[in-house]
């Protein structure tokens, strides 16, 4: 009996299970490397005009490479950068405030001093504006520049007063004060421009761009060098 209920007890013990499989622990998830970035292209550098920033006389013309020789001149020959010349009349009464006055101005202001001009700025301003486009194609050269050389080709440096001794009239030499060199040089080109469009068909902005360029390159045919010429040399007689 003991050894059947041995037996039965061994039946009914149950089977030793075997160990569940233990979960494996999954490798650590790496990051995905991130995608290349595309190589950056150079950006060229935006092409800047030269003239960039700068102010042109009648929007057109550059006046920063402009120079005047003449050192007594140049103090009394305002050659600044001004687009529109035209003040008003601001300096009007005031001693020596034509000094301030841009050259190119009183180049118009000078243009105006005969019958067709009087009282028309306009027209003299668009004459002296077309005879300076005139000058660029015709000489190559800036015209402000041009325009300088000729004021200091046609101002005398010597001329004639006449002194009073008694009753008598005697003329002596002089030196021209340099002011009055710049006033003498405008009017003998605007002189000579005016001068030459009566003895001849063509318009008077093609007459002063003749002048003008007659006078920068000091030639005789031209009035205003002509005119200083007679000058100095009546002067020189009078020593």
């Amino acid at each position: 009996m003991e050894e059947g209920k041995q037996v039965q007890e061994e039946t009914k013990a149950p089977e030793p299970s075997e160990p569940a499989p233990q979960a494996v622990a999954a490798p650590p998830a790496q990051p995905e490397p991130a995608p290349a970035a595309p190589p950056e292209i150079p950006k060229e550098p935006e092409a800047k005009s030269p003239m960039a920033g700068t102010i042109l006389m009648f929007g057109k013309f550059d006046v920063s490479g402009v120079t005047v020789r003449d050192v007594g001149m140049a103090r009394y020959m305002d050659i600044s950068a001004v687009a529109v010349p035209h003040t008003g009349g601001r300096h009007m009464n005031k001693p020596f405030a034509k000094a301030k006055m841009s050259i190119v101005e009183r180049l118009i202001n000078g243009m105006m001093r005969t019958e067709a001009f009087t009282g028309k700025k306009l027209k003299a301003y668009r004459a002296v504006e077309n005879s300076f486009d005139l000058i660029e194609k015709k000489s190559g050269k800036n015209p402000l520049q041009a325009f300088v050389d000729a004021l200091q080709n046609v101002a005398p440096r010597e001329e004639v007063t006449r002194l009073q001794y008694g009753g008598i009239s005697v003329p002596k030499a002089v030196d021209v004060a340099p002011a009055r060199r710049v006033d003498l040089a405008l009017r003998y080109v605007c002189t000579g421009a005016l001068e030459q469009s009566h003895k001849s068909k063509k318009p008077i902005e093609e007459c002063l761009a003749d002048e003008i360029i007659a006078a920068s390159n000091n030639d005789m045919n031209s009035f205003s060098v002509s005119k200083k010429e007679e000058i100095e040399r009546v002067a020189a007689s009078a020593r």
